[in-house]
Protein backbone atom coordinates (compact mmCIF):
# COMPACT_ATOMS: atom_id res chain seq x y z
CA UNK A 1 0.00 0.00 0.00
CA UNK A 2 1.43 3.37 -1.03
CA UNK A 3 1.21 6.11 1.58
CA UNK A 4 0.30 9.59 0.55
CA UNK A 5 3.13 11.91 1.64
CA UNK A 6 2.17 14.25 4.44
CA UNK A 7 1.64 17.82 3.27
CA UNK A 8 4.36 20.23 4.33
CA UNK A 9 3.09 22.78 6.84
CA UNK A 10 2.16 26.16 5.39
CA UNK A 11 1.81 29.00 7.88
CA UNK A 12 0.86 32.62 7.21
CA UNK A 13 1.57 35.48 9.58
CA UNK A 14 -0.56 38.51 8.80
CA UNK A 15 0.44 41.77 10.46
CA UNK A 16 -1.56 44.95 10.02
CA UNK A 17 0.76 47.84 9.13
CA UNK A 18 0.82 50.64 11.73
CA UNK A 19 -2.66 49.38 12.57
CA UNK A 20 -3.89 52.06 14.97
CA UNK A 21 -2.49 54.86 12.83
CA UNK A 22 -4.01 53.35 9.69
CA UNK A 23 -7.43 53.19 11.34
CA UNK A 24 -7.11 56.82 12.47
CA UNK A 25 -6.24 57.84 8.91
CA UNK A 26 -9.50 56.34 7.67
CA UNK A 27 -11.37 58.84 9.86
CA UNK A 28 -9.03 61.77 9.22
CA UNK A 29 -7.27 61.75 5.86
CA UNK A 30 -5.25 64.83 6.86
CA UNK A 31 -3.07 62.54 9.00
CA UNK A 32 -1.66 60.75 5.96
CA UNK A 33 1.99 61.53 5.33
CA UNK A 34 2.47 63.05 8.79
CA UNK A 35 4.38 61.71 11.80
CA UNK A 36 1.55 60.35 13.97
CA UNK A 37 1.82 58.79 17.42
CA UNK A 38 -1.08 56.90 19.00
CA UNK A 39 -1.11 56.30 22.73
CA UNK A 40 -1.79 59.61 24.46
CA UNK A 41 -0.67 63.16 24.89
CA UNK A 42 3.08 63.87 25.13
CA UNK A 43 2.73 65.15 28.69
CA UNK A 44 1.42 61.79 29.91
CA UNK A 45 3.41 58.92 31.38
CA UNK A 46 2.05 56.42 28.90
CA UNK A 47 3.88 54.72 26.10
CA UNK A 48 3.59 54.76 22.33
CA UNK A 49 1.01 52.24 21.10
CA UNK A 50 1.71 52.82 17.42
CA UNK A 51 3.68 55.19 15.24
CA UNK A 52 3.30 56.01 11.58
CA UNK A 53 6.21 55.20 9.30
CA UNK A 54 6.93 58.94 9.10
CA UNK A 55 7.27 59.04 12.90
CA UNK A 56 9.49 55.96 12.90
CA UNK A 57 12.06 57.87 10.85
CA UNK A 58 12.72 59.85 14.05
CA UNK A 59 13.40 56.65 15.99
CA UNK A 60 9.94 56.46 17.56
CA UNK A 61 8.68 52.95 18.22
CA UNK A 62 6.05 51.05 20.19
CA UNK A 63 6.50 50.99 23.98
CA UNK A 64 8.65 54.14 23.93
CA UNK A 65 7.59 56.69 26.59
CA UNK A 66 5.38 59.37 25.09
CA UNK A 67 7.60 62.08 26.52
CA UNK A 68 10.63 60.63 24.74
CA UNK A 69 8.66 60.39 21.49
CA UNK A 70 7.77 64.08 21.81
CA UNK A 71 11.40 64.98 22.48
CA UNK A 72 12.46 63.20 19.29
CA UNK A 73 9.66 64.59 17.14
CA UNK A 74 7.84 67.56 18.72
CA UNK A 75 5.99 68.22 15.46
CA UNK A 76 4.30 64.81 15.55
CA UNK A 77 0.53 64.51 15.92
CA UNK A 78 -0.23 62.78 19.22
CA UNK A 79 -3.58 60.97 19.55
CA UNK A 80 -5.30 59.28 22.48
CA UNK A 81 -6.66 56.63 20.15
CA UNK A 82 -10.02 54.89 19.79
CA UNK A 83 -9.87 51.30 21.14
CA UNK A 84 -13.44 50.48 20.09
CA UNK A 85 -12.56 51.28 16.46
CA UNK A 86 -9.45 49.10 16.57
CA UNK A 87 -11.44 46.22 18.03
CA UNK A 88 -14.08 46.58 15.33
CA UNK A 89 -11.50 46.44 12.54
CA UNK A 90 -9.73 43.53 14.24
CA UNK A 91 -12.99 41.59 14.13
CA UNK A 92 -13.45 42.44 10.46
CA UNK A 93 -9.97 41.15 9.66
CA UNK A 94 -10.61 38.00 11.72
CA UNK A 95 -13.78 37.34 9.71
CA UNK A 96 -11.79 37.57 6.47
CA UNK A 97 -9.11 35.23 7.77
CA UNK A 98 -11.77 32.70 8.73
CA UNK A 99 -12.72 32.35 5.06
CA UNK A 100 -9.20 31.20 4.25
CA UNK A 101 -8.58 28.77 7.12
CA UNK A 102 -10.45 27.32 10.11
CA UNK A 103 -7.17 27.50 12.06
CA UNK A 104 -6.68 31.18 12.90
CA UNK A 105 -4.75 32.26 15.99
CA UNK A 106 -4.96 35.96 16.85
CA UNK A 107 -1.60 36.73 18.45
CA UNK A 108 -2.73 40.27 19.25
CA UNK A 109 -5.28 42.81 18.08
CA UNK A 110 -3.33 43.46 14.86
CA UNK A 111 -1.61 40.18 13.98
CA UNK A 112 -2.64 36.60 13.36
CA UNK A 113 -1.30 33.21 12.31
CA UNK A 114 -3.15 31.02 9.82
CA UNK A 115 -2.49 27.36 9.08
CA UNK A 116 -3.08 26.85 5.35
CA UNK A 117 -1.57 23.39 5.13
CA UNK A 118 -3.24 21.34 2.41
CA UNK A 119 -5.30 24.20 0.95
CA UNK A 120 -3.58 24.30 -2.46
CA UNK A 121 -6.52 22.78 -4.35
CA UNK A 122 -8.93 25.30 -2.84
CA UNK A 123 -6.82 28.46 -2.69
CA UNK A 124 -3.92 27.76 -5.01
CA UNK A 125 -0.21 27.71 -4.10
CA UNK A 126 0.85 29.70 -1.00
CA UNK A 127 1.99 32.85 -2.79
CA UNK A 128 -1.23 33.08 -4.80
CA UNK A 129 -3.34 32.52 -1.68
CA UNK A 130 -1.38 35.22 0.14
CA UNK A 131 -1.98 37.76 -2.61
CA UNK A 132 -5.69 36.88 -2.62
CA UNK A 133 -5.83 37.39 1.16
CA UNK A 134 -3.85 40.62 0.91
CA UNK A 135 -6.28 41.99 -1.67
CA UNK A 136 -9.31 40.90 0.37
CA UNK A 137 -8.10 42.75 3.47
CA UNK A 138 -7.42 45.88 1.44
CA UNK A 139 -10.76 45.75 -0.37
CA UNK A 140 -12.91 45.06 2.70
CA UNK A 141 -11.17 47.23 5.30
CA UNK A 142 -9.11 49.76 3.27
CA UNK A 143 -6.22 48.92 5.60
CA UNK A 144 -2.69 47.84 4.63
CA UNK A 145 -1.17 44.61 5.89
CA UNK A 146 1.93 42.49 5.38
CA UNK A 147 2.06 38.71 5.11
CA UNK A 148 4.90 36.28 5.76
CA UNK A 149 4.69 32.68 4.53
CA UNK A 150 6.79 29.79 5.80
CA UNK A 151 6.88 26.25 7.10
CA UNK A 152 6.71 27.50 10.71
CA UNK A 153 5.17 30.35 12.66
CA UNK A 154 8.65 31.70 13.37
CA UNK A 155 9.59 31.93 9.69
CA UNK A 156 6.21 33.45 8.82
CA UNK A 157 6.52 36.10 11.55
CA UNK A 158 10.03 37.14 10.56
CA UNK A 159 8.91 37.16 6.93
CA UNK A 160 5.99 39.51 7.55
CA UNK A 161 8.32 41.91 9.35
CA UNK A 162 10.65 41.99 6.36
CA UNK A 163 7.70 42.40 3.96
CA UNK A 164 6.58 45.68 5.59
CA UNK A 165 5.03 47.88 4.58
CA UNK A 166 2.14 46.36 2.65
CA UNK A 167 4.05 43.44 1.16
CA UNK A 168 4.14 39.65 0.92
CA UNK A 169 7.22 37.46 1.47
CA UNK A 170 7.38 33.71 0.84
CA UNK A 171 10.25 31.62 2.21
CA UNK A 172 10.26 28.44 0.15
CA UNK A 173 10.55 25.10 1.95
CA UNK A 174 14.17 24.09 2.45
CA UNK A 175 15.45 27.67 2.33
CA UNK A 176 14.81 28.54 5.98
CA UNK A 177 18.39 28.47 7.28
CA UNK A 178 19.74 30.38 4.28
CA UNK A 179 16.97 32.98 4.61
CA UNK A 180 17.73 33.53 8.30
CA UNK A 181 21.54 33.46 8.15
CA UNK A 182 22.27 37.10 7.17
CA UNK A 183 19.66 38.60 9.51
CA UNK A 184 20.57 40.34 12.76
CA UNK A 185 20.07 37.94 15.67
CA UNK A 186 17.62 40.34 17.31
CA UNK A 187 15.15 39.43 14.55
CA UNK A 188 14.55 36.13 16.33
CA UNK A 189 11.40 36.35 18.49
CA UNK A 190 12.39 36.01 22.12
CA UNK A 191 15.88 37.47 21.72
CA UNK A 192 15.66 40.67 23.70
CA UNK A 193 18.11 43.40 24.53
CA UNK A 194 19.91 41.51 27.30
CA UNK A 195 20.33 38.28 25.35
CA UNK A 196 21.38 40.19 22.25
CA UNK A 197 24.14 41.92 24.22
CA UNK A 198 25.35 38.61 25.67
CA UNK A 199 25.43 37.11 22.18
CA UNK A 200 27.37 40.11 20.90
CA UNK A 201 30.05 39.57 23.55
CA UNK A 202 30.33 35.98 22.31
CA UNK A 203 30.90 37.23 18.78
CA UNK A 204 27.39 36.48 17.56
CA UNK A 205 25.67 39.31 15.72
CA UNK A 206 23.77 37.45 12.99
CA UNK A 207 21.54 34.39 12.98
CA UNK A 208 24.05 32.66 10.73
CA UNK A 209 26.78 33.10 13.36
CA UNK A 210 24.47 31.54 15.94
CA UNK A 211 23.80 28.67 13.53
CA UNK A 212 27.52 28.02 13.15
CA UNK A 213 28.15 27.88 16.91
CA UNK A 214 25.71 25.01 17.23
CA UNK A 215 23.29 23.71 19.81
CA UNK A 216 25.86 22.58 22.39
CA UNK A 217 27.58 25.98 22.52
CA UNK A 218 24.32 27.88 22.86
CA UNK A 219 23.04 25.53 25.56
CA UNK A 220 26.27 25.90 27.56
CA UNK A 221 25.90 29.67 27.62
CA UNK A 222 22.12 30.09 27.80
CA UNK A 223 20.67 26.80 29.06
CA UNK A 224 17.14 26.02 27.87
CA UNK A 225 16.93 29.42 26.15
CA UNK A 226 20.04 28.45 24.17
CA UNK A 227 18.43 25.22 23.02
CA UNK A 228 15.36 27.16 21.94
CA UNK A 229 17.54 29.65 20.09
CA UNK A 230 19.36 26.84 18.29
CA UNK A 231 16.03 25.54 17.01
CA UNK A 232 14.85 28.99 15.99
CA UNK A 233 18.03 29.64 13.99
CA UNK A 234 17.04 26.65 11.86
CA UNK A 235 13.55 28.05 11.35
CA UNK A 236 11.79 25.82 13.89
CA UNK A 237 9.01 26.79 16.27
CA UNK A 238 10.82 26.43 19.58
CA UNK A 239 10.44 27.96 23.02
CA UNK A 240 7.70 29.90 24.79
CA UNK A 241 4.55 30.32 22.69
CA UNK A 242 6.13 28.59 19.70
CA UNK A 243 6.69 25.39 21.69
CA UNK A 244 2.97 24.54 21.79
CA UNK A 245 0.60 23.44 19.06
CA UNK A 246 -1.01 25.89 16.68
CA UNK A 247 -2.46 27.94 19.56
CA UNK A 248 -5.76 26.12 19.29
CA UNK A 249 -8.00 26.08 22.35
CA UNK A 250 -5.25 27.01 24.78
CA UNK A 251 -5.93 29.03 27.91
CA UNK A 252 -3.70 31.50 29.74
CA UNK A 253 -1.91 30.50 32.93
CA UNK A 254 -2.73 33.86 34.53
CA UNK A 255 -4.55 37.09 33.72
CA UNK A 256 -3.52 40.57 34.80
CA UNK A 257 -4.06 44.25 34.15
CA UNK A 258 -2.11 47.21 35.48
CA UNK A 259 -1.89 50.94 35.02
CA UNK A 260 0.63 53.70 35.61
CA UNK A 261 -0.86 56.90 36.98
CA UNK A 262 -0.26 60.07 35.03
CA UNK A 263 0.86 61.61 38.31
CA UNK A 264 1.94 59.77 41.47
CA UNK A 265 -1.00 59.75 43.83
CA UNK A 266 -1.98 59.28 47.47
CA UNK A 267 -5.65 60.01 46.78
CA UNK A 268 -7.56 57.04 48.22
CA UNK A 269 -10.66 57.76 46.11
CA UNK A 270 -8.63 57.65 42.89
CA UNK A 271 -6.77 54.55 44.05
CA UNK A 272 -9.99 52.71 44.99
CA UNK A 273 -11.67 53.60 41.70
CA UNK A 274 -8.62 52.38 39.79
CA UNK A 275 -8.56 49.09 41.69
CA UNK A 276 -12.24 48.65 40.80
CA UNK A 277 -11.54 49.22 37.12
CA UNK A 278 -8.62 46.78 37.11
CA UNK A 279 -10.71 44.16 38.94
CA UNK A 280 -13.42 44.53 36.29
CA UNK A 281 -10.96 44.02 33.46
CA UNK A 282 -9.46 40.91 35.06
CA UNK A 283 -12.89 39.42 35.79
CA UNK A 284 -13.98 40.11 32.23
CA UNK A 285 -10.99 38.26 30.84
CA UNK A 286 -11.66 35.32 33.17
CA UNK A 287 -15.22 35.04 31.89
CA UNK A 288 -14.03 35.41 28.33
CA UNK A 289 -11.83 32.33 28.72
CA UNK A 290 -14.35 30.41 30.84
CA UNK A 291 -11.93 30.34 33.77
CA UNK A 292 -12.13 30.87 37.54
CA UNK A 293 -9.28 32.17 39.71
CA UNK A 294 -8.23 30.73 43.07
CA UNK A 295 -5.62 33.40 43.82
CA UNK A 296 -5.79 37.18 43.51
CA UNK A 297 -2.69 39.36 43.69
CA UNK A 298 -2.11 43.09 43.94
CA UNK A 299 0.92 44.93 42.65
CA UNK A 300 1.90 48.33 44.08
CA UNK A 301 4.76 50.40 42.69
CA UNK A 302 5.78 53.53 44.50
CA UNK A 303 7.27 56.81 43.34
CA UNK A 304 10.82 55.51 43.86
CA UNK A 305 10.00 52.44 41.70
CA UNK A 306 10.12 50.05 44.65
CA UNK A 307 7.45 47.40 44.05
CA UNK A 308 5.42 45.24 46.41
CA UNK A 309 3.22 42.28 45.41
CA UNK A 310 0.89 40.42 47.75
CA UNK A 311 -1.52 37.57 47.00
CA UNK A 312 -4.45 35.82 48.66
CA UNK A 313 -5.82 32.35 48.01
CA UNK A 314 -9.61 32.35 47.91
CA UNK A 315 -11.82 29.80 49.58
CA UNK A 316 -13.57 29.29 46.27
CA UNK A 317 -12.53 30.14 42.74
CA UNK A 318 -14.23 33.16 41.22
CA UNK A 319 -14.71 35.19 38.06
CA UNK A 320 -16.87 37.89 39.70
CA UNK A 321 -15.83 41.54 39.62
CA UNK A 322 -17.13 42.10 43.17
CA UNK A 323 -15.17 39.25 44.77
CA UNK A 324 -11.91 40.21 43.05
CA UNK A 325 -12.38 43.86 44.05
CA UNK A 326 -13.07 43.02 47.69
CA UNK A 327 -9.93 40.88 47.76
CA UNK A 328 -7.62 43.51 46.24
CA UNK A 329 -9.05 46.15 48.58
CA UNK A 330 -8.14 43.95 51.55
CA UNK A 331 -4.64 43.34 50.19
CA UNK A 332 -4.11 47.02 49.53
CA UNK A 333 -5.24 48.08 53.00
CA UNK A 334 -3.03 45.51 54.70
CA UNK A 335 0.13 45.93 52.68
CA UNK A 336 0.41 49.48 51.33
CA UNK A 337 3.09 51.71 52.85
CA UNK A 338 1.23 54.66 54.42
CA UNK A 339 1.72 58.16 53.01
CA UNK A 340 3.83 57.03 50.05
CA UNK A 341 2.80 58.21 46.60
CA UNK A 342 1.85 55.39 44.26
CA UNK A 343 3.04 55.23 40.68
CA UNK A 344 1.46 51.97 39.48
CA UNK A 345 -1.26 49.53 40.48
CA UNK A 346 -1.91 46.06 39.10
CA UNK A 347 -4.37 43.22 39.67
CA UNK A 348 -3.45 39.63 38.85
CA UNK A 349 -5.53 36.43 38.85
CA UNK A 350 -3.79 33.07 39.11
CA UNK A 351 -4.31 29.38 39.93
CA UNK A 352 -6.86 29.28 37.15
CA UNK A 353 -9.31 26.42 36.76
CA UNK A 354 -12.04 25.50 34.30
CA UNK A 355 -14.86 25.08 36.82
CA UNK A 356 -15.95 27.14 39.81
CA UNK A 357 -16.74 24.37 42.34
CA UNK A 358 -19.20 26.63 44.18
CA UNK A 359 -20.81 25.58 47.42
CA UNK A 360 -24.53 25.52 46.81
CA UNK A 361 -25.27 27.05 50.23
CA UNK A 362 -23.75 30.33 49.11
CA UNK A 363 -26.38 30.85 46.42
CA UNK A 364 -30.14 30.81 46.40
CA UNK A 365 -31.84 28.47 43.94
CA UNK A 366 -31.11 29.68 40.44
CA UNK A 367 -28.83 32.41 41.78
CA UNK A 368 -25.80 31.20 39.90
CA UNK A 369 -27.69 31.22 36.61
CA UNK A 370 -28.97 34.75 37.30
CA UNK A 371 -25.43 35.99 37.95
CA UNK A 372 -24.23 34.30 34.77
CA UNK A 373 -26.97 35.86 32.65
CA UNK A 374 -26.41 39.29 34.17
CA UNK A 375 -22.68 39.16 33.52
CA UNK A 376 -23.23 37.94 29.96
CA UNK A 377 -25.47 40.96 29.35
CA UNK A 378 -22.90 43.32 30.85
CA UNK A 379 -20.09 41.83 28.75
CA UNK A 380 -22.23 42.12 25.61
CA UNK A 381 -22.75 45.83 26.32
CA UNK A 382 -19.01 46.28 26.81
CA UNK A 383 -18.34 44.49 23.53
CA UNK A 384 -20.63 46.91 21.73
CA UNK A 385 -19.93 50.19 23.53
CA UNK A 386 -16.49 49.75 25.10
CA UNK A 387 -15.12 48.63 28.46
CA UNK A 388 -16.09 51.85 30.21
CA UNK A 389 -19.78 51.69 29.20
CA UNK A 390 -20.88 49.51 32.14
CA UNK A 391 -19.10 48.86 35.40
CA UNK A 392 -19.02 48.86 39.16
CA UNK A 393 -20.05 52.15 40.72
CA UNK A 394 -16.73 52.13 42.58
CA UNK A 395 -14.85 52.39 39.29
CA UNK A 396 -16.33 55.79 38.44
CA UNK A 397 -13.64 58.41 38.45
CA UNK A 398 -10.85 55.90 38.03
CA UNK A 399 -7.50 57.25 36.87
CA UNK A 400 -7.11 54.54 34.28
CA UNK A 401 -8.12 55.22 30.72
CA UNK A 402 -8.54 52.38 28.25
CA UNK A 403 -5.05 51.79 26.90
CA UNK A 404 -4.86 51.23 23.18
CA UNK A 405 -1.69 49.17 23.40
CA UNK A 406 -3.38 46.45 25.44
CA UNK A 407 -5.33 43.60 23.92
CA UNK A 408 -8.94 44.53 24.70
CA UNK A 409 -11.40 42.08 26.13
CA UNK A 410 -13.51 40.57 23.41
CA UNK A 411 -10.66 40.48 20.91
CA UNK A 412 -11.69 38.38 17.94
CA UNK A 413 -9.94 35.04 18.03
CA UNK A 414 -8.46 35.31 21.48
CA UNK A 415 -10.24 32.13 22.55
CA UNK A 416 -7.91 30.23 20.24
CA UNK A 417 -4.95 32.43 21.02
CA UNK A 418 -2.77 33.17 23.97
CA UNK A 419 -3.48 34.82 27.27
CA UNK A 420 -1.53 37.26 29.32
Amino acid sequence: MTRTPRARQVVFHLDMDAFFVSVEELSDSSLKGKPVVVGGNPGQRGVVAAASYEARKFGIHSAMPLQEAHRRCPQAVFLEGHPHKYLDYSRRVKAILGRFSPLVAMASIDEAYLDLTGTDRLLGPPLKAAHTLHEAVAAETALPCSIGIGTSRLIAKIGSGLAKPNGVLFVEPGCEAAFLAPLEVGRVPGVGKVMRERLRKLGIATIGQAQSRGETFLEQHFGKAGLDLAGKTRGLDAGAWFSTGFAHGENPKSISHETTFRRDTRDRAVIDATLAKLAQLVARRLREHGLWARTVQIKIRYKDFSTRTRAKTLGEATQLDKVILETVRQLFSRHRVPNRAIRLLGVHAGSLQSSPAYQESLFETGGRQKWSRALEAVDALRDRFGESSVGLAASLGHARRERVHENPAGLAGRHSGRGE
